[in-house]
């Protein structure tokens, strides 16, 4: 299992996201993440990110689909990848409906058909194919031209069976976040694994995420996940994983305590089957910075 890092934090700047990914790069991580919610537009932020720091998989988790036209999708992601040399992992999600209806104004009805759809038209054009598609939830009819872009691999933020059966016929994998290692172990990974294997396609990256903390004080650490990341528990998806978990909310899911702990802890997460695990790190000090860092150096 690959070890790296979920960054992007709210209130930095470019040169931040720059030094961040410098940072991890020299440090050895082999991939560093960052979110598309409410803040830059990750693909641009990574595009610049990427011409300046080399050698390190750029990853988004996840791009939102119903605001983006897969068409246009198709168009930014491959003018990333030819603009950083073909290092980007292309994350997509549904987001969800409170965010869809009443912040853009869309429609949510068949989330499911929707993303089948969407991808039934993504895919193609990030290959180099036309694509004549209509669909129920969306259609497009044309073609791309990229000179230097090869086609990212696509990865599904799937949690659900619906989806993550969709997932494995149609994308290169999924990404998670807030689903713990039993939720992994027992429904994500048989569950996209096998609808890949049924579509006669490699074995699905499977990319989890989890705020990670290593600390003397892991009481205050879970009260602090509690609060920072208290939205996913309410959120219905998010609120479905945690329950599968039996986990009251996310600080129940996060990586907490010390050195050992928070080890074991990611250990299970690569027995579960997962690929790759971004670390959330969410220390509150210089020093739970550093031993969180540290801890996760000694795991590449």
């Amino acid at each position: 299992m690959q070890i790296g890092i979920f960054g992007g934090d709210t209130g930095a700047t470019i040169d931040d996201l720059v030094g961040h990914i410098r940072t991890a790069k020299e440090q050895g991580f082999p991939s560093f993440w960052i979110a598309q919610i409410f803040g830059f537009d990750a693909l641009t932020a990574l595009a610049v990110a990427g011409r300046e720091v080399p050698d390190i998989e750029l990853g988004t988790g996840v791009i939102p689909t119903y605001p983006r036209h897969p068409m246009m999708l198709a168009g930014q992601a491959l003018t990333v990848q030819s603009a950083i040399g073909g290092r980007l992992a292309l994350g997509i999600g549904l987001s969800h409906q409170i965010v869809i209806e009443a912040m853009f104004g869309y429609s949510f009805a068949k989330p499911v058909r929707h993303m089948k759809e969407y991808l039934s038209i993504l895919r193609p054009l990030l290959h180099g194919e036309a694509v004549s598609f209509r669909g129920e939830t969306v259609s497009a009819n044309g073609s791309l031209s990229i000179p230097g872009a090869a086609p990212p691999p696509v990865l599904v933020a799937a949690l659900g069976s619906q989806m993550l059966h969709v997932a494995g016929r149609l994308a290169e994998g999924t990404i998670t976040w807030m689903t713990g290692p039993a939720t992994l172990a027992e429904h994500i990974v048989p569950t996209i694994t096998s609808a890949a294997k049924e579509a006669g396609r490699d074995a699905p990256r499977i990319v989890a995420s989890l705020p990670v903390c290593v600390t003397a004080d892991p009481d205050g650490a879970r009260e602090r996940a509690a609060n920072t990341f208290s939205i996913y528990g309410q959120l219905p998806s998010y609120r479905a994983m945690l329950d599968r978990e039996g986990a009251a909310g996310p600080a129940d899911v996060a990586i907490v305590g010390d050195e050992a702990t928070v080890r074991s802890g990611i250990e299970r997460v690569r027995d579960a089957g997962v690929t790759d695990f971004t670390a959330a790190e969410f220390g509150a000090t210089e020093a739970e910075k550093t031993a969180t860092r540290d801890l996760l150096r000694s795991l590449l």
